[in-house]
């Protein structure tokens, strides 16, 4: 945004500047040249005095010294009789309008301007076609004559001016870019803890301080409302432990075994799925809304938490790992979870002598986990990852858990047939 200012204010100046300063150039240079032919005029009177006055050598001798000592002003004499003394001796009309009418005239000519006088000799002033014609070519003004001095001092004051204007618009642009960059700041750092720290008093116009007391009311309104569904939540987890708690004392006296062992999977389906609910509702009280973790260290520890049962069972037990990674958008809660779920799923559904084999691979935006094995595989038509399924008469939800997580960090949960002859599940997990 102040950038933008900048750019916007800079452009608006310099329009204004090139309409005041280039009229102003312009008039300048019309001054020097009115200045010059001022002063060419004067001359010319001089040099008419000798011509009326004097030969035609003394007349060569003064127009040379003339023309000698001023470059930008050349002055010649044109007699009737076709003798002309300077520069120029070439006669035009404008030369026979001015010696035959007796009047003195001034010309746009190229490269500047033309002053044309009739000079009257005694007793001639009678007899145009006898009167000498004085020209005197005043060149244009030029840089390097005191225009391009007043350009030059005209081009400083336009820079300078577009300076101060643009400190000062910097300056305007700042006391409205801060307030709003705190203001921003602090609206990213809402859920990066669990602790909201209300904004400090916010300096700048009156809609931003309003801005930001309006996102004061507003972070207040959602910490009540998300409080209150906490308390919900958990209000709950204690309103069903006792029915839930009764309920299984009643299934445990069911005579029938089958329906008395469904029953109870189904309890425990239930009390599964109420204590999810509860740890999702308290996630950001305990982790915050934007959580980052090393993966790679989580992941290998809770690899290596299971590698002594594997042991245990004699099951082999090939790990790959990365040895470092990137913060990834997942709490350490949740990515123990992740590889809980499928480091279970390989013991519980495989023999013990299957072999087992785990990919961690890291990249700049990512990791990816691979669990293989060599057990029965996965149920043929089976969506392993949606809630509730199961091919193995658990509850469905560990798959499911994993994929969330993984979707939550920006990746993907896949599962399908491993090299090794059994399942493979592999699972992306993003930075952003």
């Amino acid at each position: 945004m102040r950038r933008s200012l900048l750019v916007t204010a800079a452009a608006a100046i310099s329009m204004v500047l090139l309409a005041m300063l280039v009229p102003m150039a312009i008039l300048v240079r019309s001054y020097a040249l009115e200045d010059r032919l001022a002063r060419a005029a004067l001359e010319v009177q001089a040099v008419e005095t000798v011509v009326s006055g004097q030969d035609e050598g003394i007349v060569g001798q003064y127009v040379d010294k003339l023309n000698r000592d001023d470059e930008d002003r050349q002055v010649t004499v044109l007699y009737p009789d076709g003798v002309g003394i300077g520069p120029d001796p070439s006669e035009d009309d404008k030369v026979l309008d001015a010696r035959n009418t007796g009047r003195a005239r001034v010309d746009d000519v190229a490269g500047g301007s033309q002053i044309l006088v009739p000079v009257s000799r005694g007793g001639n002033s009678a007899l145009p076609s006898l009167t000498p014609v004085i020209r005197v070519v005043v060149a244009e003004p030029g840089l390097t004559s005191v225009v391009g001095l007043a350009w030059g001092l005209l081009a400083v004051l336009g820079l300078t001016l577009l300076a101060g204007s643009l400190v000062v618009v910097d300056r305007l642009g700042r006391s409205f870019v801060q307030p709003i960059r705190r203001l921003a700041d602090h609206t990213q750092t809402l859920g990066r803890s669990g602790a909201v720290q209300p904004l400090a008093s916010v300096e700048g116009p009156a809609e931003v301080r309003e801005l930001a007391g309006a996102v004061d009311r507003l972070v207040g309104r959602i910490q009540l409302l998300l409080a209150r569904e906490r308390e919900n939540v958990a209000d709950l987890s204690h309103r069903l432990r006792t029915p839930v708690t009764a309920l299984r004392l009643r299934v445990e006296t069911v005579a029938d075994d089958d329906l008395r062992e469904r029953l109870g999977s189904d309890l425990d389906s239930l009390q599964a799925t109420v204590d999810e609910i509860v740890r999702e509702a308290r996630r950001s009280e305990r982790e915050g809304l934007d959580p980052r973790t090393d993966a790679v260290a989580v992941v290998t520890e809770r690899v290596r938490h299971w590698e002594p049962l594997a042991e245990d069972q004699g099951r082999p037990w090939t790990t790959d790992l990365a040895t470092s990674g990137p913060l990834l958008r997942a709490s350490r809660a949740d990515l123990e979870a992740l590889v809980d779920v499928l480091l279970d799923n390989v013991f519980s559904h495989t023999p013990d002598d299957a072999a087992v084999r785990i990919t961690l691979a890291a990249s700049d935006d990512g990791l990816e986990l691979v669990v293989d094995d060599a057990g029965p595989g996965l149920p043929a038509g089976l969506d392993v990852t949606g809630r509730g399924e199961s091919g193995a008469g658990s509850t469905g939800l560990g798959l499911s858990i994993a994929a969330r997580t993984a979707e939550d960090s920006g990746g993907a949960l896949g599962a399908g047939a491993s090299d090794m002859g059994g399942a493979r599940v592999a699972v992306t997990l993003r930075t952003a």
